[in-house]
């Protein structure tokens, strides 16, 4: 199976793919950096949140021929992952491999979700129905603590720039900032989404477990809100460059 893997792994098409996926997540980014912009600073109704910055793209036909681009840059650059996650390295990379895997999976349903206009709201429906037992809020909890955990990883990755090892090249300086800025910026938000589901769990409402959206709506109601998630916007505008920056220096 490793060596199956490893044979797709290289595939032409699939490398290609891989770094096609980084460049629609270059535009995911700043599609989201303007969503939080948005929020910030006009009424805030909009979905905040990954779902949402793909809806921008659905108004039109040319933000549809752009959202299957997208779409077939997530699921090729998903099927990369996972054949890394399989045929090369230690326990550890193959973890994360998979992780990313699962990550760039759910990125490409979210994309056909916005597809069909199926807007549903699946994950936070899902959140909803575990926070109705004990046993749910507990995994709630465990997951928020694993979400805060990601935050500081990224966080980390940024500020001692160990993004750098993801690259096979070196890249220009303001890549290297751009993705100092954008690792710090997300990781923060995602600190953020985690201390809320962590809340929600302890105490019991649902309300505050609906991910990305909810934790920029409860930053919004603080005072200087609207500097905050200006200051989380440059942050995923930052990430969002240096995703096209790592779709041309990535090692695939």
């Amino acid at each position: 199976m490793q060596q199956a893997a490893s044979r797709a792994g290289d595939h032409p098409l699939v490398e290609k793919g891989a770094r096609l996926g980084y460049a629609a997540s270059g535009v995911l980014h700043l599609l989201l950096a303007w969503v939080t912009v948005q929020l910030a600073w006009t009424s805030g109704g909009e979905q905040a949140d990954q779902e949402g910055a793909l809806q921008k793209l659905a108004g039109d036909g040319a933000g549809q021929v752009l959202l299957w681009v997208l779409l077939v840059g997530f699921v090729l650059l998903a099927l990369w992952q996972a054949t890394e996650a399989i045929a090369w390295g230690e326990a550890k990379d193959r973890v994360k491999a998979a992780a990313k895997a699962v990550t760039y999976g759910v990125l490409a349903f979210t994309t056909v979700t916005v597809l069909t206009s199926d807007s549903g709201g699946g994950s936070s429906s899902a959140t909803s129905s575990l926070m109705s037992s004990g046993a749910g809020r507990v995994l709630v909890g465990v997951a928020g603590v694993g979400v805060v955990a990601v935050g500081v990883y990224h966080v980390v990755k940024g500020w001692k720039e160990k993004f750098l090892e993801d690259l096979e090249s070196s890249p220009s300086r303001w890549v290297r900032r751009a993705g100092r800025v954008g690792y710090v910026g997300k990781g923060a938000a995602l600190g953020v989404v985690g201390v809320l589901l962590v809340v929600a769990a302890v105490q019991s409402d649902p309300e505050q477990a609906e991910g990305l959206d909810s934790a920029l709506h409860a930053l919004a109601g603080l005072p200087y809100g609207a500097v905050i998630l200006t200051l989380v916007a440059i942050g995923f505008a930052a990430y969002g460059v240096y995703a096209f920056g790592r779709a041309r220096h990535a090692k695939v």
